[in-house]
């Protein structure tokens, strides 16, 4: 186990690093290969600023 410093990385040690990323790789490829409907970029980016919208008014 290597331990990691902050300016290294934001993982305490190597083994944390590598299961993040193994996770990461595993979410991106379920994603990439899935049936579901795809979501245009403007889409996407209109429902995100509607929960902005929506912070900045509570």
């Amino acid at each position: 186990m290597t331990k990691l410093t902050p300016i290294e990385s934001e993982f305490a040690t190597t083994e944390e690093a590598e299961a993040y990323d193994a996770w990461f790789r595993a979410t991106i490829e379920a994603r990439m290969t899935s049936d579901n409907p795809r979501i245009p970029h403007d889409e996407a980016m209109a429902r995100m600023q509607a929960i902005i919208d929506r912070r900045k008014t509570a």
